[in-house]
């Protein structure tokens, strides 16, 4: 197995093994990226902890994407979540933000005495995932994909949407939590079978093996500042060799900027404008995402003498 001298702690990577039937990449979130973001928000750590879950899970798709673009998980519902968006891009930037109902929420963490609320309780029982690809060319149509949140956790109903909608099996696993320090740290591990050939044969004793040993994975594990992702990879597959690619970093980045807003408002109507607009002549925007303020004069967007 291939090792990394000094590894960071916010980075994705992709590995295989030598004798399983399977790829994978695996993703640990710290300092660099899923802290500040769930920091900026302050939200409830139940919440903060599958905000950062959706987060990681569009990191693990994403970075196996082809082509130059990003990948969101949102998650829309009638629950005390009405909507969470976890996002990631082909540099490696990340962001991520929830809206929810404090009185719900607070009201089903009394309910739940404390424990994670499972998928049906934050969204609702029409609640649905949405994996959506967004190619950086203007050319491309994005392509979504979605399915209920039926399941428990959100890393099975990702399974479930993996199974569904590209037929490939996959098992996801995922923990996010904050420490004693306030620090947020997260880790996840997603592997996929790969499909039988004249070559390889069925692939499926293989398959059911790997399920086995992924299945011995605790969360601990999965978040660890210690064990390094290189030494969790070689516990879990060094029977059969197990090799893992250089790592891409990841970083708590938001694509606003005042140019691309003052684009989104010179397409709203006039209207609309000037309801929102301050006595000092100012439209006042905030980024859901990364929380930045902006002020916006009017006549930069539309024209105010008519």
């Amino acid at each position: 197995m291939s090792a990394l001298s000094s590894q960071p702690e916010d980075f994705v990577a992709s590995f295989s093994s030598d004798t399983l039937p399977v790829s994978g990449r695996i993703v640990k979130m710290g300092r660099q990226s899923l802290s500040p973001i769930l920091q900026r928000h302050a939200y409830p750590d139940h919440l903060g902890e599958i905000l950062g879950e959706a987060m990681m899970l569009a990191t693990l798709v994403g970075s196996g994407l082809k082509f130059d673009g990003r990948v969101m998980t949102q998650a829309e519902g009638d629950g005390p979540i009405s909507m969470l968006v976890g996002e990631y891009r082909k540099d490696g930037g990340v962001r991520a933000y929830a809206r929810f109902e404090q009185e719900r929420w607070a009201y089903l963490e009394k309910v739940n005495k404390g424990e994670k609320p499972h998928m049906p309780q934050l969204f609702g029982p029409m609640g649905a995932l949405g994996l959506i690809m967004v190619h950086n060319s203007e050319t491309a149509q994005p392509y979504q994909g979605i399915v209920p949140l039926a399941k428990g956790s959100l890393a099975e109903c990702a399974e479930d949407y993996f199974q569904k909608s590209e037929q490939i099996d996959t098992c996801l696993a995922m923990s996010v939590a904050r420490d004693a320090a306030g620090e947020w740290h997260g880790g996840g591990l997603m592997i996929q079978r790969i499909a039988g050939d004249e070559a390889r044969g069925d692939t499926m004793d293989g398959w059911r093996e790997a399920q086995a040993l992924f299945g011995t994975l605790t969360p601990e594990e999965l978040r660890s500042e210690e064990l390094s992702a290189a030494d969790l990879l070689f516990r879990l597959f060094h029977e059969g060799g197990v090799r893992m690619e250089a790592p891409q970093l990841l970083n708590d980045h938001c694509t606003c900027n005042e140019d691309r807003l003052k684009g989104t408002l010179a397409g709203m109507s006039d209207e609309s404008l000037r309801e929102m607009v301050e006595p000092d002549g100012m439209l006042k925007v905030d980024c859901q995402f990364c929380a930045r303020h902006y002020d916006i004069p009017i006549d930069a967007v539309t024209d105010t003498t008519n």
